[in-house]
């Protein structure tokens, strides 16, 4: 009711001017009366009814008249199509358009429309929405030469999609005729990954996809651009304009803001590149043996240097990550947060294999190549690496183990023992208390002997390892340095021992062997025993008195 009011007093103060109006052109001052108050209101636009009845900080009525109505003005030609929005304050509300101020109103103002604040500022925004939707179209301009330009850019439009068309029919000839010289497919080793055929398929739809966009934007550009030659259309025009100028301003807006960020982010690349550079020289040079470092050996060059890269390309990450566009945006630290989560849960295991992997490393108790025995698993190292470590057994079988399992039960290295006097191989065997242990002795040192590839000094020796209870354990000792063939010396020194003692006529009895003498034939093969050899009879004993 106080805006019709606030209209009709505006209304009569108009009709009632003392001074002639010219027709078509509003005054440069009107008047409002409001609780019986005259107030002097200044135009902001020549187009609108938005009146400024105050003036506000520094400037007066007509300066602050003439600064609201540029900014319509500027909004009214922009092609940014953001709402108006209020933001209220305590003391004054403001009008903004996007990030834009446009008015402030206060209590002086809402005062001279007889309004509350806010009630005030919701007509102001209502009459600047208005005063934006009004064209600055001038009737003298000719409206058949607006028509003419829209049929002539329609005709160029249409006479050009025939070469539109053609020209793409060309692009598809060129690719097919390109065909095994441009495109020759995708290989990775001997596996075709993609075929010269399915290439040209995949070329062509590309082609066609851009065919079909390229002529979508031509269009879209096209009718913002006929739609501004006319008034009634020229909203749709910059609506259409707007779609694309706007998130293309806002990207531009936002790569000038991101410069400073980039070139500090292309620094810091640089530096770790040629940091990485010099470790990898150091690394090297150590490798190699060229640079001696006391305490640091060759093998450790290579994971100290992925260890300290590992290092390095997080801190850089650190270093990048808040200066990174979005960075601090709530999805993008809620995809991050969950990715990390998924780490944290699933890679618990696999943290605690390279840590594992670190130690045994540092540890030095093996190195590919050398022939160990880690829990029940005896063969070569092949592969070592911070997860696992593969060994391949004596009989060609790979066995994955995880190097935290590793940590937790001993290992045996055989080749580090063969870098002194060599390996010492040992078997035990177990004869009777009515041999003579020097006899022994002599055939358990004779069989090694005669093992090839056992060495011959140091002699090999002999330890009696128990005295059980109806047996004595012999353990012999033979050295050699060929530690890949050890089952095979192992397997001709029990052959050895076999065909010494049998020479010797001294029974292995390993290791429980029971035997009656009396009526029984000897363990030893009938090669080595005599020609007039008898299994011994049964002796009885009589005790009865003879009648």
């Amino acid at each position: 009711m106080k805006v019709l009011l606030l209209l009709l007093s505006l209304w009569f103060q108009s009709g009632s001017s003392a001074q002639p109006q010219t027709t078509g052109v509003r005054p440069t001052q009107q008047t409002a009366t409001v609780a019986d108050t005259t107030v002097l209101g200044q135009p902001a636009d020549q187009d609108s009814l938005v009146m400024i009845f105050n003036g506000i900080g520094p400037y007066s009525r007509e300066a602050r008249a003439l600064r609201v109505g540029n900014k319509i003005k500027k909004l009214r030609e922009s092609t940014f199509t953001a709402e108006l929005t209020i933001k209220y304050g305590e003391v004054v509300n403001e009008i903004m358009h996007g990030e834009e101020l446009v008015m402030t109103v206060n209590d002086a103002d809402a005062k001279a429309l007889g309004l509350s604040l806010s009630g005030a500022t919701s007509f102001y925004k209502e009459q600047i929405e208005e005063a934006l939707t009004i064209s600055s179209f001038n009737p003298n301009n000719s409206f058949f030469i607006n028509v003419g330009i829209a049929l002539l850019i329609i005709g160029l439009f249409i006479f050009g999609l025939r070469y539109y068309n053609r020209l793409f029919r060309l692009v598809y000839m060129k690719i097919h005729a390109k065909k095994g010289i441009w495109f020759k497919g995708f290989k990775v080793k001997n596996y075709e990954l993609v075929s010269e055929d399915k290439l040209i398929v995949y070329i062509v739809f590309l082609a066609k996809a851009a065919r079909l966009a390229l002529l979508l934007f031509i269009v879209y550009l096209l009718l913002p651009t006929i739609f501004s030659l006319f008034p009634w259309t020229q909203g749709i025009a910059n609506t259409l304009f707007g779609y694309i100028l706007n998130p293309l301003k806002s990207i531009g807006a936002s790569f000038l803001a991101f410069i400073p960020n980039l070139l500090t982010i292309l620094v810091i690349l640089l530096v770790v590149r040629y940091l990485l550079k010099g470790l990898s020289f150091f690394r090297t040079e150590i490798a190699k043996g060229r640079l001696v470092v006391p305490g640091f050996y060759p093998e450790w060059s290579k994971p100290t240097y992925n260890l300290v890269k590992v290092i390095v390309v997080a801190i850089s990450f650190v270093a990048i990550w808040p200066l990174l566009p979005m960075s601090n945006s709530k999805v993008f630290t809620g995809v991050s947060t969950f990715f990390g989560l998924l780490v944290a849960l699933g890679g618990a295991g696999a943290f605690s294999n390279v840590i594992a992997g670190l130690v045994i490393t540092y540890m030095r108790s093996f190195k590919v190549g050398d022939r160990v025995k880690i829990a029940d698993v005896i063969g070569d190292v092949t592969e070592k690496t911070l997860l696992n470590t593969k060994i391949k057994t004596l009989k060609n079988e790979i066995i994955t183990i995880p190097n935290s399992q590793m940590l937790n039960s001993h290992t045996i290295n055989y080749t580090t023992a063969n870098e002194e006097e060599g390996l010492i191989l040992h078997t035990t065997v177990t004869i009777g208390y009515d041999v003579p242990w020097r006899d022994v002795h002599k055939c358990l040192v004779e069989a090694a002997l005669a093992t090839e590839h056992v060495k011959k000094l140091p002699k090999p020796f002999v330890l009696q390892t128990s005295l059980d209870d109806f047996y004595v354990s012999y353990q012999i000792n033979a050295r050699t340095r060929e530690i890949k063939k050890m089952s095979s010396i192992y397997s001709e020194l029990h052959q050895n021992i076999q065909d010494k003692f049998n020479e010797a006529g001294i029974e292995i009895l390993s290791p429980h062997y029971g035997a009656h003498r009396d009526g029984n034939q000897t363990t030893i093969p009938q090669s080595y025993l005599p020609e007039d050899y008898q299994a011994p009879w049964f002796r009885i004993q009589n005790d009865q008195p003879k009648k």
